[in-house]
């Protein structure tokens, strides 16, 4: 499989050291990798999702028992969960941290990834979601962590696009 194990296992150890005890998640192509890890791991707690808007009430829920979370999605995944994120995130100061795969940018191969990739940073910013890009391993760690600490700090999502130059190995 050309996902990366290594770079998914540093995002995974990455979350883990910022004390993320719990994820959500559908299957998805680039996440095999964290979502196996994540129901492997006895320490964090996975959430098999039905559809990505559960994943707010989910990190919702995490956030207010105590519990740091983060979502694993695909970005027509963030796409189909904005309402959970406009209507009760935004709504109820929710920390909600979002790792999402950055599909149909530069490089994809599957046509039904495209339009997807091409609204994902306007409707971030649209949405008044701050993100950064996981696109190199060297900056994994921090940028994960700053994300955690403004998520926190701010009581607001805060989006990771998580890249094929990052994800892929070809």
């Amino acid at each position: 499989m050309p996902v990366s194990f290594t770079n998914s296992r540093l995002i995974y150890d990455a979350l883990k050291e910022c004390d993320i005890r719990m994820l959500s998640a559908l299957p998805e192509t680039w996440l095999v990798h964290l979502i196996r890890l994540a129901d492997e791991d006895p320490e964090v707690i996975l959430v098999r999702l039905a559809k990505e808007e559960e994943g707010v009430g989910v990190s919702a829920g995490a956030h207010f028992a105590g519990v740091k979370s983060a979502m694993l999605m695909q970005n027509h995944g963030f796409l189909a969960s904005i309402n959970g994120i406009v209507s009760f995130a935004h709504l109820y100061k929710v920390p909600l941290l979002m790792l999402i795969t950055y599909r149909g940018t530069f490089g994809e191969r599957d046509p039904w990834q495209t339009q997807g990739g091409n609204v994902t940073e306007p409707l971030l910013r649209a949405l008044g979601i701050p993100y950064l890009f996981l696109d190199a391993l060297e900056t994994v760690k921090k940028r994960i962590r700053q994300a955690q600490t403004l998520a926190e700090s701010s009581l607001q999502p805060v989006a990771l696009l998580l890249t094929r130059d990052l994800m892929w190995e070809e």
